[in-house]
């Protein structure tokens, strides 16, 4: 499954109005669950949380991609949120994360879960791609971008 199946404006928040990682989650997660993504937004929380105390997924360059398992979703599910100001993630850099691609897979769907992140790896290595996205103005700004690629 490519990552633009997954991106539609409603899974998009440019930008985010969270100031700290557990607001980033909640944020991403809530918006999920206005999409009809998820039913669970607890569930899902608690799952996102449990994989983030294994390590951040905070990378570097401004991008973190909080993930997890769990079977509170039927297939793979992603949200994209940008802060303008950045968020202290635990990157691995040290540097504030200012692009979020929160993504759910439930546990017996390992395969797309790992080509997504693959996908969003190679999209990170792209300076201009990921500068283009920080700037987006809006949801509609982030799919046309990711079309684009």
């Amino acid at each position: 499954m490519a990552l633009v199946e997954l991106i539609a404006p409603e899974v998009v928040k440019v930008p985010l109005l969270a100031d700290t990682k557990s607001e980033v989650l909640r944020e991403l997660v809530e918006i999920l669950q206005d999409a009809g993504k998820i039913k669970d937004v607890y569930g899902v929380l608690e799952a996102i949380q449990r994989r983030e105390e294994m390590g951040s997924t905070g990378l570097e360059l401004g991008i973190a991609v909080p993930h997890a398992k769990t079977d509170r979703v039927d297939r793979l599910t992603m949200a994209i949120g940008v802060s303008k100001d950045g968020i202290e993630f635990d990157a691995l850099d040290g540097k504030p994360s200012m692009l979020f691609f929160l993504m759910l897979a439930p546990p017996d769907q390992t395969g797309p879960h790992l080509e997504a992140l693959a996908e969003i790896a190679k999209l990170a290595k792209s300076r201009e791609f990921c500068s283009a996205l920080m700037s987006a103005h809006s949801p509609d700004e982030v799919v046309r971008l990711f079309r684009e690629e």
